[in-house]
């Protein structure tokens, strides 16, 4: 029986896998899938080493905290690779653990695919060396990508349609028409303040503080996606100004129904545009780390991946002390009353799908070759 590692650290690489791993198990149904995952990796028969929720982290001083952790699940997964005799492993964004993970195993003969290419481009441009090294396949999910990374040495790049596009294939035929004035007599407004804790801490309590503001000019019906592995503590807290509250799974839900939203940067807010959701996106994070970005972070662009797949500030971006309640009334209110400036945001949104389509082959087809060699 072949055995291959997957390693998806955090919520948002799972939900990546999730994208091609159940047609990829139909693919190779006798090969034994084992690695770092979450629920639902599980579900399809992966057999977790580490759950993700032991394993994820945000933000430079969380790392730092966990570094003991990360070497030794690193000497334990590369035993396990030695131990079960496994020649693929695919490894899916995480990028520092990932990277010196890709490293070990190569050492070992072990076929690397590596999904979603590391922001490279962004900061720490020498880690395409590395993946010229060490990386059988590189998956790029971002346009400009494939061309950057061959560039600098790595041989074999596949540029994919963006994982979201594959999540929501059956949903992005048919996305509700929303027009100006489609808020009136009220605005439903969608709230995303993150999936880990200390983004939930930062950003709700500024976008409640934000409805309070927006109530005073409209009528105003909340609506809040939240995340499973967070406490429940942290949003009966603002339940009272809460009037419809989904799960996480219910996510094209609630993007099919609300007007706008509010959102922690992430890949949510790549969803929200999809969906042709107007998003204000902010991000809150530890005095450590905004000193380490502004101090030793060479790439000063846009933050939202909406916007740099876009080139442009298409969703209005807010950091820290400027993520306030004042400054996102002020850019939620210039939508409502702008019929230009609304449409021209909206037309923008509609080219999101066509950024993101990638090169037209099958990505589970393409792994399972890969196992089968």
């Amino acid at each position: 029986m072949a055995s291959c590692l997957l390693i998806a650290g955090e919520k948002s690489g799972e939900e990546h896998a999730m994208s091609f791993f159940p047609e990829l198990r139909s693919l190779v149904p006798d090969a034994d899938f084992y690695g770092v995952g979450g629920e639902e990796l599980k579900a399809q028969g992966m057999d977790l080493l580490y759950h993700l929720k032991d394993f994820s982290s945000m933000g430079f001083s969380e790392v730092i905290g966990k570094i003991p952790f990360y070497f030794k699940a690193l000497s334990r997964i590369e035993n396990e690779v030695l131990k079960r005799g496994t020649k693929v492993a695919i490894l899916v964004d995480f990028q520092g653990f990932n990277m010196r993970l890709a490293k070990r195993l190569s050492k070992h003969g072990v076929k690397v695919l590596y999904y979603v290419a590391p922001q490279a481009w962004a900061w720490k441009p020498h880690r395409a060396k590395i993946l010229s090294e060490t990386v059988h396949t590189l998956f790029s999910i971002l346009p400009f990508e494939r061309d950057w990374f061959k560039e600098r040495g790595v041989k074999q790049v596949r540029s994919i349609p963006h994982p979201l596009m594959l999540t929501y294939k059956d949903e992005l035929g048919d996305i509700p028409a929303k027009t100006f004035g489609v808020w009136k007599p009220t605005l439903k407004l969608l709230l995303l303040p993150g999936s880990r804790k200390f983004e939930i801490h930062g950003l709700l309590p500024v976008f409640i503080e934000t409805v309070k503001k927006l109530r005073e000019f409209y009528s105003v019906e909340v609506h809040l996606v939240k995340v499973s592995h967070v406490q429940e503590d942290i949003y009966e807290y603002f339940q009272s100004e809460i009037d419809v509250l989904y799960e996480s799974h219910e996510l094209t839900k609630a993007m099919r129904a609300c007007h706008l939203s509010l959102a922690a940067s992430g890949t949510v807010t790549l969803s929200t545009a999809l969906f042709e959701l107007p998003t204000v996106v902010c991000y809150k994070a530890s005095l450590l780390n905004v000193f380490i970005f502004y101090n030793f972070i060479k790439y000063k662009g846009p933050i939202s991946l909406t916007n740099i797949i876009h080139g442009e500030m298409v969703f209005p971006e807010f950091v820290e002390d400027h993520a306030n309640a004042q400054q996102l009334t002020r850019v939620i209110r210039t939508w409502l009353e702008s019929e230009t400036v609304y449409n021209e945001l909206k037309s923008k949104l509609k080219n999101t799908k066509l950024l993101l389509s990638g090169e037209d082959f099958s990505v589970p087809h393409y792994m399972a070759q890969v196992i089968h060699e």
